[in-house]
């Protein structure tokens, strides 16, 4: 069902490729990143001020930490307030972060991806607090969107190439992930699956990149809604806003050359949307 709502551009054009938003309930800011400027960003609805933190290398994600600070995906490296914590093996260069979220314990599910989209040399990583990277998917070419389910027994996973959104069976007590199937096909024609999030309500929200679009999922995996948007390439989704009814939406312009730039002017800005549904908090690193 394509669905026709109001849609809000709150920050115009000024990401590259703007990716990972989360909600920050503490000072009612959007945290976000802009990939390819680098920089970690974060932005205030109600003053429509934005502060930039550049990093030294691609930064794939940034999430609160419960003991202060942020935890952040740059290059190969997982950093928290400037030391390192968390280093992967994959080659230099040509792989990076991508998306992350913690799970309800404080673990940090991180995902890497191949820039030059070489498929299986990619992975989804698990961190616990005080613990060392491992290795919980293997063979992935572009680790995307994750989230949880209401009870935290389905964990949602994005490997972008494949063009479904998967669940696994998840056992949060013990952070280990088990059975794998498809939740959600894509056809290519509609764009490539991307961030997502999970509402109040247990249905998946999933950005089309290329495809312009958003889809909501029940969480028996009926398609419930598409939403198209003044963007040919959005990223990743959120919940914000102090009732956790506000949608947000990042997108990217580093694919547009300059005609196209000029001809989309949305591209690269953080949209937002009421859809009727509220989002939930999200769990910070090192929080149980």
């Amino acid at each position: 069902m394509t669905l026709s709502v109001e849609i809000e551009i709150v920050r115009r054009g000024g990401d590259e490729l703007g990716e990972g938003p989360v909600w920050l309930p503490a000072s009612n800011e959007l945290l976000r990143v802009d990939i390819n400027a680098p920089a970690i960003v974060r932005y205030d609805p109600a003053t429509g001020n934005e502060q930039r933190r550049e990093t030294s290398d691609r930064v794939g994600f940034a999430i609160p930490a419960a003991g202060g600070g942020l935890v952040a995906g740059v290059g190969l490296d997982v950093v928290h307030i400037g030391e390192t914590i968390g280093r992967v093996q994959e080659p230099p260069g040509a792989n990076r972060f991508n998306d992350a979220a913690c799970d309800a314990c404080g673990r940090l599910w991180a995902g890497t991806m191949s820039m030059r989209r070489t498929p299986g040399t990619a992975a989804l990583y698990r961190l616990e607090p005080g613990g060392a990277l491992e290795v919980a998917v293997g063979g992935a070419t572009i680790s995307n969107g994750l989230d949880w389910n209401l009870d935290a027994t389905r964990l949602y996973y994005i490997d972008s190439t494949t063009q479904r959104i998967d669940a696994f069976d998840f056992d949060l007590d013990r952070g280990r992930i088990g059975r794998r199937r498809a939740f959600a096909r894509i056809d290519p024609a509609d764009g490539l699956p991307d961030g997502l999030c999970v509402d109040a309500d247990g249905g998946v929200w999933v950005a089309l990149f290329g495809g312009g679009a958003l889809r909501h999922y029940q969480p028996d995996g009926t398609l419930d809604a598409h939403i198209p948007l003044p963007v040919r390439f959005p990223t990743s989704v959120a919940f914000g806003g102090q009732d956790l009814r506000d949608l947000y939406v990042t997108s990217s312009r580093h694919l547009l050359d300059a005609v196209a730039r000029e001809a989309e002017t949305a591209a690269g800005s953080v949209l937002r949307l009421r859809p009727g549904v509220k989002g939930r908090a999200t769990h910070a690193f090192g929080a149980a």
